[in-house]
């Protein structure tokens, strides 16, 4: 706790007490982050409807690690699931699964890792050009999976302009603790008016050690490493567009295979494959009154294997076609907008290798939807408003079919009360329909040691999102505050029954019941942040704190996997070729604890530090850096976390690495 107090202390003062050397680069304000994932456009600190955080160039890197969880877990109102180092998934406010939508370049990623925090990300945040985090209801745009968030993973494998000499960047990672190796890289031509894209990534990993035991008060269970925690992952992508006066049209198309372990006390593996194919086009100015026309299509083909000792126990395929138009029009009468259609076709299965009962028969979706955004001042406010109609029908091969009409709408308004300050406030309603994991489960989930068992009757969820923000937005000094209030009607989760039950769901040893229920859900936080020179050089600080409160209404008790009260502060030094810094997270023990959890999270302090030096080689940058993660050697477990009881997350390690650009 001293180092903690030190380290607070220390950003507090490099935050009010601007030194001389951060004075000199008064006039290198932060550079705006525009948020792709916004019909307008606009930079993090300009979002209206929702708080929007964008991770790119050196802060991406030094926060990157083998999964998206792990890279996010440290943002301002993000955690993660840590299912071991192959799958860890962003939660967003205390939401999961399949409340958070994740994208690729504004796409859908059509992977499975909303069904169950075992299941990985598709999407390869190595190769990633930046990651977006938007908090908060994001429906409107992107359809009902994203009532509690979404993540945009931006990798530019389409080109939307021409390079005037080629461009890239090769980058080489070693780490101790799982002798991990990772090689990534991207690069980027144009021949003519044809931009060309390639990039790839090749990570293999160790299981990695933890500080002490594996279980939780636990001391016979001492062990240097966590079992069945290891990684190799290949993805390999690459795209090609037209890109002219009028705008561009481009493909691409990816492959990746990752195999991982499951620290479960099973132990299983999940073997994973996915081929995608993008389309994307964009027309400027197609006719009067219409700034842009852009269309996008992308099909997805995914599946991977929970391993057993003797193979493969559960099959999981999704297939998925996806159609996206958005027309951005010319102000009228004050009023920038746009206006779009988004279509989705999914076959989806998770089915027994063995011939036994299907955890989720084949079902085919189909999801058609209209969406409408506009943006805009009234006076000195900055108003902004849409609404979303969007119609899922959920046909199963066996089963009810089931079709769900779902409405939403948002309206949020921004005040500069003064010069550089914002005070806004955002009203969301938005509606979900439950997931085919949702309603058709009826049979083993290995991976995750449950037989799960779904409600084809479940009604759609509702969602009722209040917030209010107050922002400082310029200057070296830069701070902002969240407070939110979100009721969900018939919230859905799982229940974990003290039943055991074998593979046909006959009363057995094997797995313990996990039953899908609906209730009414109540979560409310609150989030802050204060950052300092963020992007410019000599010294810069950051300090932050987030926190939620999940309950099922009419004492139904807190909800599952909520996230740990934390604050966190970092300090950071630029000066020529020389980069460091150093951050802590403090997480407070984590007691409120839902009807089928047993044991309270313990608190935390994760210490992390990060070097490195640049260098002009032959008219190349050659960056040697190293990151040094959770020095203290702490015994790290996340309330969120299903496997928090058995399987810590790693405890100190160095990553040694080379990045060269061009």
């Amino acid at each position: 706790m001293n180092i903690q107090r030190t380290l607070l202390a220390s950003a507090i003062l490099l935050a009010w007490n601007m030194p001389a050397q951060a004075q000199s680069v008064r006039t290198a304000d932060t550079q705006q982050v525009i948020v792709t994932a916004s019909p307008f456009r606009n930079g993090e600190n300009d979002q209206i409807l929702t708080p929007a955080k964008v991770l790119a160039g050196d802060e991406l890197r030094d926060k990157a690690g083998s999964s998206l969880g792990e890279t996010l877990s440290q943002e301002l109102g993000v955690s993660a699931s840590a299912f071991g180092a192959g799958a860890s998934r962003p939660i967003i406010r205390g939401l999961e699964g399949s409340r958070v939508k994740m994208l690729e370049n504004g796409m859908s990623v059509s992977d499975v890792s909303g069904l169950s925090n075992d299941h990985a990300v598709s999407a390869e945040g190595a190769v990633a050009r930046q990651i977006e985090i938007l908090r908060g209801p994001a429906a409107l745009l992107y359809g009902s999976g994203a009532i509690g968030g979404l993540v945009n993973i931006v990798n530019e494998r389409i080109p939307t302009h021409l390079e005037a000499a080629p461009t890239g960047q090769v980058e080489t990672r070693y780490s101790t603790g799982d002798n991990g190796k990772n090689v990534s890289g991207s690069a980027d031509a144009a021949s003519g008016k044809i931009a060309l894209h390639v990039d790839g990534n090749w990570r293999d990993t160790d299981d990695y050690r933890i500080p002490d035991r594996r279980v939780l008060q636990d001391a016979d269970s001492a062990m240097r490493r966590l079992p069945h925690s290891d990684t190799r992952e290949k993805n390999l992508g690459a795209g090609a567009s037209w890109v002219d006066e009028w705008g561009y049209a481009g493909v691409s198309a990816s492959h990746l295979t990752n195999l991982y372990g499951i620290p479960s006390a099973e132990g299983s593996r999940i073997d994973q494959k996915q081929d995608r194919y993008d389309f994307d086009s964009m027309l400027k100015q197609p006719f009067k009154g219409v700034e842009s026309l852009r269309f996008k299509a992308g099909y997805t083909d995914y599946e991977h294997a929970e391993l057993g000792e003797a193979g493969p126990e559960v099959l999981f395929n999704n297939r998925s076609l996806e159609t996206r138009m958005e027309l951005t029009h010319d102000a009228i009468a004050g009023l920038r907008g746009t206006i779009g259609a988004q279509t989705e076709n999914t076959h989806f299965s998770a089915l027994s290798a063995e011939g036994g009962p299907d955890t989720v028969p084949l079902t085919h979706s189909r999801t058609t939807a209209l969406f409408m955004v506009e943006e805009g001042d009234a006076g000195p406010l900055r108003m902004s408003a849409g609404a979303r109609y969007e119609n899922v029908k959920r046909e199963p091969v066996s089963g009810r079919q089931r079709t769900f009409d779902l409405g939403s709408g948002s309206v949020g308004a921004a005040w500069p009360f003064v010069p550089g300050y914002s005070v806004g406030a955002t009203l969301s309603y938005a509606q979900r329909a439950p997931a085919i994991e949702e309603l058709y489960s009826a049979g083993p989930h290995d991976a995750t040691a449950t037989f799960d068992i779904g409600n084809p009757d479940f009604d759609k969820e509702t969602s009722r999102n209040v917030e209010l923000t107050l922002q400082k937005n310029t200057g070296l000094v830069r701070w902002k505050t969240n407070l939110f209030r979100n009721n969900i009607d018939n919230y859905i989760f799982g229940r974990i029954g003290s039943d055991l039950v074998d593979e046909e769901g006959n009363p057995g040893d094997e797995l313990r019941t996990r039953t899908f229920e609906q209730g009414r859900a109540r979560i409310h936080g609150a989030e802050a942040e204060l950052t300092y020179n963020q992007t410019g050089a000599g010294w810069s600080g950051r300090l932050f704190g987030d926190t939620s409160r999940g309950k099922l209404a009419d004492g139904g008790g807190n909800l599952p996997l909520q996230p740990a009260d934390r604050i966190g502060a970092s300090v950071g030094y630029r000066e020529g070729a020389w980069r460091g810094g150093l951050s802590l997270v403090h997480a407070r023990g984590q007691d409120r604890l839902a009807a089928n959890e047993q044991q309270d999270t313990p608190a935390y302090n994760q210490l992390d530090a990060n070097l490195s030096y640049t260098q002009r080689v032959q008219g190349l940058d050659l960056t040697w850096f190293a990151l040094a993660k959770n020095i203290l050697n702490d015994d790290i477990r996340l309330s969120t976390s299903v496997l928090k009881d058995i399987a810590p997350l790693p405890g100190r390690r160095v990553v040694l690495g080379v990045r060269t650009a061009f």
